[in-house]
């Protein structure tokens, strides 16, 4: 898992090969972001076999992460292409970062000294 921060958005990259989009779940409660999967793989056999045991397979993963009350949660992006699934939840726009005035920085250093 990856998460990376910029000045307009979280990116969150989740290795997941072997999996298709339609098994992934996305679930906001609140603050809290779940991103989660499961698949269940069976072997296969041929017509005719009898066996004594057979054994069902899961792939599953659930990782949680609570949000800052800087995301815009109503905005959040999803795509899975070469086994990585890749989710984008852009922050709020009060919380991206504003340019710099020359005089607003002069009394910021001001109040510093």
């Amino acid at each position: 898992m990856n998460i990376k921060e910029n000045a307009d958005a979280f990116d969150f990259e989740v290795a997941a090969p072997g999996f298709s989009k339609d098994e992934f779940r996305i679930e906001l409660n609140n603050d809290l972001l779940t991103i989660s999967s499961e698949k269940k793989l069976e072997n296969e056999t041929d017509e005719g076999e009898n066996f004594t045991r057979k054994e069902f397979r899961f792939q599953s993963f659930s990782r949680s992460f609570t949000l800052p009350n800087t995301v815009n949660s109503y905005k959040i992006g999803a795509k899975y292409e070469n086994g990585i699934l890749k989710v984008s939840i852009p922050k709020k726009e009060e919380a991206k970062p504003k340019p710099a005035k020359g005089g607003q920085m002069l009394r910021f250093f001001q109040v510093l000294q």
